[in-house]
């Protein structure tokens, strides 16, 4: 189906990749192939930052860098107006490796994919014919809100939003633990 590559780079001691080229090619499979037909590589790095920095563009707007993370990961504030439980989290508490690779997925990558979305075919200067911060984030947030309005038949739960009962055992859970 696709034909784009991806690269793994060793991640430091303490650190990983919670989503793989399986993840993404079943993503972009969900989506219209004109939307990531600019895509020609993902690459799956340690560039991160801390958890400053979840993924990034190249300069030439063809690739897709998704970095690793620390293994126990609380992300408090995702980007934009997005609620942890959006993604099977809730804020301020340690969030499953199910929330963290669904987030990863449908909010980090879709991103990244928004940036190489041409706004302005002629335009001079980069920073004007691509997708800025805002249309890449509304990007993600429409492809999303598509992508998970209708169920997908798929065994692994990170390409769906989070079920009912996914959110009620996470409700007991942060209940449980406050008690503590």
């Amino acid at each position: 189906m696709s034909r784009v590559r991806y690269t793994y780079s060793q991640t430091g001691e303490k650190r990983r990749h919670y989503i793989n080229g399986d993840d993404v090619e079943v993503v972009l499979s969900r989506l219209p192939e004109e939307l990531w037909s600019r895509l020609r590589a993902v690459h799956f790095n340690d560039r991160s930052w801390g958890a400053r920095r979840l993924g990034y563009v190249n300069m030439g707007h063809r690739e897709i860098a998704i970095c690793a993370l620390p293994p126990r990961v609380s992300l408090s504030r995702p980007r934009g107006r997005r609620s942890p439980r959006e993604f099977g989290a809730i804020r301020g508490h340690q969030w499953s490796e199910v929330a963290v690779r669904r987030f990863m997925l449908y909010e980090v990558f879709l991103h990244e994919l928004g940036h190489l979305q041409i706004i302005e075919p002629k335009a001079t200067r980069v920073w004007r014919k691509f997708a800025c911060e805002t249309k890449a984030q509304e990007f993600a947030d429409y492809w999303r809100t598509r992508l998970w309005r209708n169920g997908f038949d798929h065994a692994d739960p990170v390409h769906n939003p989070p079920t009912a009962d996914e959110l009620n055992q996470l409700e007991g859970d942060s209940r449980c633990g406050s008690a503590k």
